[in-house]
């Protein structure tokens, strides 16, 4: 079978994201992974394809899965036969997005990266 073409709009760090990553890898599938915060053209077509800002978004084929978790793209994608059921236990929640703890961590990922950011361009 051909795997249909598959782009992923996501964070690079979030809970959801990293779900749907996650989910796409177990089955060993194909996608391209659209960065929608450091590329402001990524989350807009991400806007313009499903009418909606909220992220993960995953296009499969023709088909848009919007604000969707790794549960649910997995259930997509076995529902439509473009995979087969795999038991393989996952390291990351497929269902869920970033503990406090983890929110925390990309604030000050981000205040990092910005002040250097900013240092570096003067």
């Amino acid at each position: 079978m051909n795997q249909p073409k598959i782009i992923g709009y996501m964070k690079p760090s979030c809970g959801w994201s990293q779900g749907v990553r996650a989910v796409l890898q177990k089955y060993e599938l194909e996608y391209e992974d659209r960065d929608i915060i450091n590329n402001p053209s990524n989350y807009q077509e991400m806007v313009e394809k499903t009418g909606q800002s909220s992220q993960p978004c995953v296009q499969i084929g023709d088909a848009i899965l919007a604000d969707v978790s790794g549960e649910e793209v997995e259930a997509y994608l076995l529902q439509e036969e473009i995979v087969k059921p795999v038991e393989e236990d996952l390291d990351v929640a497929t269902d869920r997005g970033c503990s406090d703890e983890e929110h925390a961590a990309m604030r000050a990922d981000e205040a990092t990266t910005q002040w250097t950011r900013n240092f570096s361009s003067e």
